[in-house]
């Protein structure tokens, strides 16, 4: 008699040697995935940052050179923040293939977690769409620090969902970006780009605004199912499965609104830098959102959702500049403060965790030499 295991070979039940090491495996590589005194976790974290910086930078500057040049469709613009899902495929896979883990992909998938995978891949659709509509209609420097609102947002629902304790550094870190979102909407609607009228701008605020809101949803619930998966690898096959649910959202979007005609009309005369552009557009689009959203589930897993959160919008001052540099946008003024505001609450929060952690470190050592002599005294 076999036994089906969902995602994975049948087995059968009399095996339970080859379980219970399978098991171990996982626990683990599991435990050594988010211990911070191990190599694998520091080798994650930079990896994964590193994704997530380069994809941030890299799409948003994508998304807006897009529209720039002659794209329109916002459902394009949406499928290609989901579409890039077979990359996923390579950490998935890559890892069994050369025996560095004996654990076989989806393995541990159940039904419940394939549910809640699938149900956040289409609120991740719907954000994608909101964040395309907003960036249509917005400058990248102006689009990217009222993202940055997303950590008010954050904090809020990591005390309520994850227990997130509040302290000063966190508190005074979110202070400040919010502050620099407020200071951002009070003073830069004169800074719109050539052809978008005031009511399409502040549709396009908004927007950016409702994807932000939906983003700090998105991280602590992510934290709240990261604490009950395994290993790093079973993150990449969540983010694969909620990636081609978004894709099919988008996709859904595209066939009904002539989403296809519209990348078909476009590739071949609606760019203006020509047909070959337009395709390398939309494949380098592609990649850079799958690094960007790869860099965040892994960030949110070996870290916090707060942490996260706190990383993206720190590069959200990165972004403004790559939008000064390779756009022209206008950087003076309120935009000034509020990049100001934004590197100061990042570096405060840095400080603090820095503090923490030390602090963290030393009452440990203080328990082990009074643990050691207790048992010197009693010898």
């Amino acid at each position: 008699m076999e036994i089906l295991v969902p995602g994975g070979d049948p087995q059968i039940p009399g095996n339970k040697q080859e379980q219970e090491q399978q098991g171990d495996s996982s626990s683990t590589q599991f435990h050594g995935d988010k211990a911070r005194t191990s190599k694998r976790y520091w080798v994650l974290l930079v990896i994964n940052y590193s994704s997530l910086f380069i994809g941030s930078v890299s799409s948003s500057l994508l998304s807006r050179f897009y529209f720039i040049h002659g794209g329109s469709s916002r459902w394009v613009s949406t499928w290609v923040q989901s579409a890039g899902f077979p990359l996923l495929l390579l950490p998935v896979y890559i890892p069994p293939l050369f025996n560095t883990t004996k654990r076989r992909p989806f393995s541990h998938f159940t039904p419940k977690l394939l549910l809640i995978s699938v149900l956040i891949g289409f609120m991740m659709g719907f954000n994608n769409f909101l964040f395309s509509w907003g960036i249509s209609y917005l400058s990248v420097s102006t689009s990217s620090l009222l993202l940055s609102s997303q950590l008010a947002f954050n904090l809020v629902l990591s005390v309520i969902l994850v227990k997130q304790k509040v302290t000063f550094s966190n508190l005074n870190c979110v202070v400040l970006l919010t502050m620099s979102s407020v200071l951002l909407a009070l003073g830069s609607s004169h800074d719109r780009p050539n052809g978008v009228s005031q009511a399409h701008y502040f549709l396009g605020f908004f927007s950016i605004l409702g994807a932000g809101l939906l983003f700090a949803l998105y991280l602590p619930v992510m934290e709240m199912v990261y604490r009950k998966v395994y290993c790093f690898a079973m993150v990449m096959e969540m983010q694969l499965v909620m990636e081609i649910a978004a894709t099919v959202l988008a996709t859904l979007g595209m066939a009904f609104d002539g989403g296809f005609g519209d990348m078909r009309k476009e590739g071949q005369e609606g760019f203006d830098l020509g047909s070959q552009a337009y395709w390398l557009t939309v494949v380098f689009n592609v990649v850079t959102w799958q690094l960007c959203f790869m860099g965040t589930a892994g960030m949110v897993f070996l870290t916090t959702s707060l942490t996260g959160g706190i990383c993206m919008t720190a590069l959200m001052s990165m972004n403004v500049l790559g939008g000064v540099l390779v756009y022209g946008d206008a950087f003076k003024g309120v935009k000034v403060v509020s990049t100001i505001l934004c590197v100061w609450g990042f570096c405060s929060y840095v400080y603090g965790d820095y503090i923490k952690t030390k602090v963290e470190g030393k009452e440990k050592k203080d328990q082990v030499m009074e643990m050691v002599q207790i048992v010197s005294d009693g010898d």
